[in-house]
């Protein structure tokens, strides 16, 4: 669970949830997400009988998406945890990323959520750049933060993560949980089979990536499942500028 801290003491799970430009509060709130019915194959018939109508949202999902960040121009996303919290010094390291990318003249793009995500906006719109949050309809989740300036809620991950490669230069990934390795080890996926090229991928955090790094290079590239040049997809670094200059290369 996860929301802001000034509303952690009179906000409850569920109370409020986004579903696609719908807001719910309340009693609405209830039920399952969209992508929960999409995915429920043990669910009621009627639901079964409806999957062909639902690619027309799906498709609307996409058109949405590209038409609002067609005109965006260079471009980063940034992902982390929305359990950040302000006076974690990991947030203050996320406005730091939000903004020297600004200052790039890179804009961002987050998951648009509270914690890592918000800071990073904040960072770049007080910077002065252009601020982008990629919402997803969660039971969990309050909407965008105050800091996105472009905001799109998707229903759909599918159509949310292909925004987050389509429209951005390269990613820098900053400590997180399942979320942030879901979208790291997708990127990487599209890399190494060379569905995306040019696609630098940062790991922000030497000591809480070094983990996974050693994992990679052991169990991993012993077995036989990765190859060593795979593993130097991802670059490790500390320096908040390093990574900027790293994803800032390919224009």
């Amino acid at each position: 669970m996860t929301t802001n801290d000034a509303g952690a003491d009179h906000v409850r799970p569920g109370e409020e949830r986004h579903k696609g430009p719908v807001l719910l509060r309340g009693e609405q709130a209830g039920g399952p997400t969209t992508d929960q019915r999409l995915l429920d194959s043990g669910g009621p018939s009627d639901w079964v009988h409806t999957d062909p109508w639902r690619v027309l949202r799906i498709q609307a999902e996409f058109v949405e998406g590209f038409g609002a960040l067609a005109e965006l121009g260079p471009a980063v996303s940034v992902f982390g945890s929305a359990r950040t919290a302000p006076r974690d010094p990991l947030y203050a390291l996320a406005e730091q990323v939000g903004r020297r990318l600004a200052a790039a003249d890179l804009a961002v793009i987050t998951g648009g959520g509270p914690g890592a995500m918000e800071a990073v906006n904040k960072g770049c719109c007080e910077a002065g750049g252009t601020s982008v949050g990629l919402g997803i309809e969660l039971p969990f989740e309050q909407g965008l933060n105050e800091w996105v300036d472009l905001g799109i809620n998707f229903r759909y991950f599918f159509a949310r993560k292909t925004m987050f490669v389509k429209y951005a230069q390269g990613f820098i990934v900053m400590p997180g949980g399942m979320g942030t390795l879901d979208e790291l080890f997708e990127a990487v996926t599209l890399v190494q089979t060379q569905k995306v090229t040019s696609f630098p991928i940062v790991l922000l955090g030497s000591q809480f990536w070094g983990g996974l790094i050693e994992w990679l290079r052991g169990p991993v590239q012993g077995a036989g499942n990765v190859w060593a040049r795979d593993i130097d997809l991802l670059r490790v670094t500390d320096d908040v500028d390093e990574a900027v200059e790293l994803v800032g290369t390919r224009r």
